[in-house]
């Protein structure tokens, strides 16, 4: 990876996501060796790629340059790589650009999309987990929009309009919520000639309500504000088959649909390399104790979504959000100090809950924020200003603060544009030649 030597303990970041970045911060004015590896070159702010595939905000406006973290710094670097194995025996980092021996190994890769195994869904299902799948959905939705217009069979335009979202967690509610303001503000002006009473939105969830890891009234709340934008919900309900033409359910549902966007689930994004006792089978995710160190190692540690930390409090692991995250970052980066000094004297991670909240569309949102329970204008307001906050940059806060107000004064969504066209057969972006 040609990262010079030097007479320092050499540390090495995997990943670039909440964790890493926070973590990254908090380290380099140690007397270490810093090097952070990533598959892409930026932090993605995971929380609003719904946005990007409605249309609502650019995708460079959530995205930041991993680099910027490297300005002004002594001993700290950054490489694109994928990392394929970790040879934990000999200390060495194997990746798709060349190895890398490491003092110390923090592992926060994220997670991925589950699909319990299925494999025909992930073959055909549209994922939302990164900033390319976004825009590739967000092609999709406006390939259907172009093609049913000209489409003279009305059920070809059904099958093109018909939008099918499995799982109402936070992304599923949120995802179904912006679909549905399009079809009421956007579509109408954008495509006069097209009927916009063909166009459903289906949001399914395996589960006896929505949004399942938030309050009932949470759930409460959001459904009704789901079923005043025109959203049709099916709880208890599972898909098992999708071709994509036609998604079948466990219950005998069918929905013949050319786009369904599978946000039912992720898994840990394990590397290879460590015993299958060092993590949790179903999920993936590297069991870690107190400290963040992964079972086994006293000089490697996984953070976030990757790592299952059972206590009793929490026995299935935190949440897989990003305030479990930056929290670990903070007190491994609190207890850093200690470990290079051979100090076994550290302090364990204690989660702070600060809720929980999600949007369903203008002005209506939910939140849970420790006993308080609400939902509404004020609940939306708390969720901008949240989610403004936690944006890394000046710059990417600023862009998406005036691209939401002015889509709020107008009842717009401007980035309405079809850059890269996606092939439904073939899943993939087209090139242009083939274009």
């Amino acid at each position: 990876m040609n990262i010079p030597k030097v007479d320092l303990p050499r540390v090495v970041v995997i990943g670039g996501g909440f964790a890493g970045l926070n973590l990254v911060k908090k380290l380099r004015k140690l007397p270490i060796q810093l090097v952070m590896v990533n598959k892409h070159n930026y932090h993605a702010f995971q929380p609003l790629l719904y946005q990007i595939s409605t249309s609502g905000i650019e995708s460079d406006s959530i995205a930041y340059p991993l680099r910027m973290f490297i300005k002004k710094q002594q001993n700290f670097y950054f490489r694109m790589a994928d990392v394929k194995e970790i040879d934990t025996q000999n200390k060495i980092v194997k990746s798709d650009i060349g190895d890398l021996s490491y003092d110390y190994l923090i592992i926060n890769t994220g997670t991925k999309t589950n699909y319990f195994g299925n494999k025909e869904i992930k073959k055909h299902a549209m994922p939302m987990k990164t900033i390319p799948q976004a825009l590739n959905l967000r092609s999709l939705i406006l390939q259907n929009f172009e093609r049913a217009t000209v489409e003279t069979d009305v059920e070809v335009q059904k099958f093109l309009l018909n939008f099918v979202i499995v799982g109402a967690g936070p992304t599923g509610v949120e995802l179904a919520g912006a679909i549905a303001e399009f079809k009421q503000s956007v579509l109408p002006l954008d495509y006069p000639d097209l009927d916009t009473s063909l166009m459903q939105i289906n949001l399914l969830e395996g589960a006896g309500r929505v949004l399942p890891p938030m309050s009932e009234n949470a759930s409460k709340k959001s459904t009704q504000f789901l079923k005043e934008l025109g959203v049709q919900i099916y709880t208890n309900t599972i898909v098992t088959e999708y071709d994509g033409k036609l998604a079948k359910t466990k219950d005998g549902k069918e929905f013949a649909s050319r786009t369904l966007i599978w946000s039912a689930g992720v898994i840990a994004n394990r590397i290879n390399g460590f015993d299958e006792e060092c993590s949790e089978p179903r999920s993936k995710r590297y069991f870690v104790n107190e400290f963040n160190q992964i079972k086994g190692f006293k000089d490697v540690f996984a953070l976030g979504d990757v790592a299952l930390m059972i206590s009793e409090d929490y026995p299935r692991g935190h949440p897989q959000v990003a305030q479990p995250a930056i929290q670990q970052a903070h007190n491994l980066a609190k207890n850093f100090p200690k470990i290079l000094k051979g100090n076994h004297n550290l302090k364990p991670f204690v989660y702070k809950d600060k809720g929980s909240m999600a949007t369903i569309g203008r002005n209506k949102a939910v939140a849970d924020i420790n006993k308080l329970k609400f939902g509404g204008f004020f609940a939306w307001l708390i969720w901008m200003a949240v989610h403004l906050i936690s944006l890394v940059g000046f710059k990417n806060r600023l862009v998406i603060l005036i691209t939401w107000i002015y889509n709020y004064a107008n009842y717009n969504k401007g980035s309405r544009v079809i850059i890269r066209r996606f092939s439904v057969t073939k899943r993939r972006v087209r090139t242009n030649a083939e274009l």
